[in-house]
């Protein structure tokens, strides 16, 4: 990454300079926003906490219950040994602890969070007329307690839940469980519970962007066992604030992204699906992800918090896209003192490759059905790389067997 001491003393009108002179101004502004955003992302433990508080003290058959923690494959090995009556038992007590719990059934994982979601929509049920609640948190109240409905909907498939703070969730389109290849999206900056889907502008939330990439895969590869993964279970940054512009909240959900890759079954080949703020999350965690992880695409990237794609670390192939509308362009990418994520993944040098992003438009398109972009990213989860459209010729598919 991009340093101080690298740069030296700049020139005027050096693109050096220019960087460092945005980055000024860029802290200025966050300085006095972004440490308001950072204030208000903390909170008192929520429910999750507590659920956890409880397992940890928790017995079954006199036994006391691992570590939720603990490697997914010794989880699995635990709920594999109990009866399926136990396994019950289990997820209508600690719902929260069974419903994030890598290693789980992902089917045991449903039921958990559709008790924990019926659960939190009673709470927010009972805010909505809470007389000790401003107007503006009894309707908060609401607008939770009807995402929880909607999250309840017949067929829906919640990988994970927390209603703690902002909210996280995680939905799985296709069938996890038997999938031989699963593509994991991982959106950016204002993703929460709230934010999860959209009923307009739907292909610009995780969950429209999971279910658009699932059909486009399922165009691609019809026979083939896929599964998609809309995952916001991160806390990402709240607005364009000091949040988004460190690595603070990258490092925190990639450890989460990590965790959730280890539990998929080994045989299961993955790729990451990386949007925005989503492509720092997905380059902070690079290194140490499993080996079952062919690919990580990157749309609309500020940075990877690395100066190469080999920098990052993995075996897996590196793709990037932007669209020539996306403001994300403008930023400076480079790292100084911890500000900025570096490289540009879609320039030259970085060593990415290069996929088309055409029909995207701006920012918050890739994942538009009839795109150039969203069909790359299907070919890429499908394993079909030797179709892709690259940018430039057929450049991103050289070396590819």
């Amino acid at each position: 990454m991009t340093s101080f001491s690298e740069l030296g003393s700049p020139s005027p009108g050096s693109t050096a300079w220019r960087a460092l002179l945005a980055l000024a101004v860029v802290f200025v502004l966050l300085a006095t926003t972004g440490w308001t955003t950072m204030r208000n992302q903390r909170g008192p433990e929520g429910p999750l906490a507590a659920s956890l508080a409880a397992w940890r003290k928790g017995t079954l058959g006199g036994h006391a219950l691992p570590d939720p923690s603990g490697p997914p494959r010794r989880l699995a090995r635990y709920l594999d040994s109990l009866t399926a009556a136990q396994r019950e038992r289990l997820a209508r007590r600690y719902p929260l602890v069974i419903g994030n719990m890598n290693g789980a059934p992902a089917g045991l994982r449903y039921r958990a969070n559709r008790i924990a979601l019926v659960q939190a929509r009673n709470v927010e049920r009972e805010r909505m007329h809470d007389s000790e609640l401003t107007p503006l948190g009894r309707q908060d109240a609401g607008r939770r307690m009807h995402r929880y409905e909607d999250l309840l909907s017949k067929g829906r498939q919640i990988l994970a839940f927390d209603p703690s703070g902002s909210g996280r969730a995680a939905e799985v389109f296709g069938d996890l469980e038997h999938a031989g290849r699963v593509s994991v999206v991982v959106p950016g900056v204002d993703t929460n519970i709230l934010t999860f889907q959209k009923s307009e502008r739907g292909y610009t939330a995780v969950v429209g962007m999971a279910r658009a990439l699932y059909d486009a895969e399922r165009a691609v590869d019809p026979t083939g066992k896929n599964a998609v993964i809309a995952w916001a279970d991160y806390t990402s940054p709240s607005g364009v604030g000091m949040d988004a512009a460190t690595g603070k909240l990258a490092a925190q959900g990639a450890l989460r992204l990590r965790a959730l890759v280890n539990g998929l079954p080994e045989l299961t080949r993955v790729s990451l699906m990386c949007h925005s703020y989503g492509s720092v999350v997905c380059g902070v965690a690079a290194r140490d992800l499993a080996p079952k992880v062919t690919d990580i695409a990157v749309a609309g990237s500020p940075g990877m918090r690395a100066d190469h794609a080999s920098d990052l670390g993995t075996s897996a192939r590196v793709w990037a896209m932007r669209d020539s509308g996306d403001w994300i362009q403008d930023i400076p990418h480079v790292e100084l003192g911890g500000l900025g994520h570096g490289a540009d993944p879609v320039s030259s040098g970085f060593g990415a490759r290069i996929l088309s992003a055409d029909g995207a438009q701006g920012h918050a398109g890739y994942f538009e059905p009839g795109t150039t972009s969203l069909a790359n990213f299907a070919r890429v989860g499908v394993g079909s790389v030797g179709t892709v459209s690259c940018a430039n010729g057929d450049s991103c598919r050289s070396g590819l067997s």
